[in-house]
């Protein structure tokens, strides 16, 4: 994708722009959907950091909004980017799945061989699973007993018995199944037909350029490289669908020169870019928050090269103006910020942000500063 460069800007005022689009200056107002929805996806690995992931985003919050959202149907979860429960907007995240099936993984032969379904017996194994959870949510296992009422699926129950891990994340893909809270231990699926928000699935030369869309819109100005990392590496897209859907939105992009590194934004947003001012706002974002995996470990602009182990093992993230200075970590009623940055540590900040983290979890947290 090569055209002339039309403008140009820092990477603080990228930055501070894009903190504005994610809801992190000024915190925001939206509901926890709306924010799911803003992110395109929030991890769900851990519940923990996915509620506060949304909590920091949000002036005002209360704990277990995230999940009273999800039994309300307002968010999804499902298996989505790198193959890891997300959290996903009910309206928009087919998009992603529709994405995430593309590479039609169960079609490999090692799958086949596993599972003893061929791509032919998919169809009547995806309507056979969406039967089953017709009436009401069911454990994994009991929705391997729901099938082994039937010959043709009668060997994969002791697969459903151990988890079904792998056979599942194709089924959220496609929208026949959603996950749901943990029942007695197990994993609740749940069918998507009776949530009036859901949108389905849409086809995916439509959902290629809305996905491209959504990440410039909350995750630019950015490298080409960024997409990739988010829709190519996340997803499975692919580099020349990627390239495909790219050439198709054609002038709705707009190169951007950020201090020598080409970059793109939506045509829409570029007089909004151009007015944003740089910010020094400190955050304290906890581990594989979006602000660090959308654009991905490897943008040195968010995530300084020597801070990338910290932030791929999952460490709380400390930023100031977007860009990672160092980490927080709490235990008990001692909350400890190591600084790692050259610049001077912004003290007052700091503790400004410890006390908005203390409210939202709602502890009295004593703050100790280390460099």
């Amino acid at each position: 994708m090569t055209r002339a460069t039309e403008a140009a800007t820092t990477w603080r005022q990228a930055l501070s722009w894009r903190m504005e689009r994610q809801f992190l200056e000024p915190v925001g107002t939206a509901s926890p959907a709306d924010v799911v929805r803003r992110l395109g996806a929030v991890l769900a690995m851990d519940e923990s950091l996915a509620e506060l992931a949304v909590r920091t985003r949000r002036q005002v919050s209360q704990p277990g909004e995230l999940a009273r959202a999800l039994d309300d149907g307002e968010v999804i979860k499902m298996f989505a980017l790198r193959g890891a429960m997300h959290y996903l907007s009910p309206q928009e995240g087919g998009t992603y799945l529709a994405l995430r099936a593309a590479g039609r993984q169960w079609e490999l032969q090692s799958w086949v061989d596993h599972y003893r379904l061929t791509p032919s017996d998919w169809p009547d194994f995806r309507a056979a699973v969406r039967e089953a959870l017709a009436d009401g949510p069911l454990t994994v296992p009991e929705l391997g007993q729901a099938l082994a009422r039937q010959r043709a699926y009668r060997h994969l129950q002791p697969v459903f018995d151990e988890g079904a891990g792998t056979l599942i994340k194709p089924l959220t893909w496609q929208g026949d199944a959603s996950l749901g809270a943990v029942r007695d231990g197990q994993r609740l699926l749940h069918s998507l037909a009776d949530n009036p928000r859901w949108a389905g699935i849409p086809d995916l030369d439509e959902a290629g350029p809305r996905a491209i869309t959504a990440y410039f819109r909350t995750y630019g100005p950015a490298p080409l490289d960024n997409l990739h990392h988010w829709l190519g590496d996340g997803l499975s897209a692919g580099r020349k669908r990627l390239g495909s859907w790219l050439a198709e939105l054609g002038d709705r992009l707009v190169p951007i020169d950020l201090e020598g590194t080409e970059a793109y934004v939506l045509h829409e947003d570029v007089d909004a870019l151009a007015l944003a001012r740089p910010s020094a706002a400190v955050r304290f974002l906890p581990g594989h928050d979006q602000w660090v995996m959308g654009p991905g470990t490897k943008d040195v602009h968010v995530t300084p090269s020597p801070r990338r182990d910290l932030m791929t093992r999952k460490a709380n993230p400390v930023t100031a103006g977007g860009v990672v200075c160092g980490t927080w970590s709490r235990r008990r009623d001692e909350l400890t910020v190591t600084w790692l940055d050259d610049r001077p540590r912004p003290d007052a900040a700091l503790e400004e942000e410890a006390g908005r983290l203390a409210g939202i979890l709602g502890a009295d947290l004593r703050l100790v500063l280390t460099s």
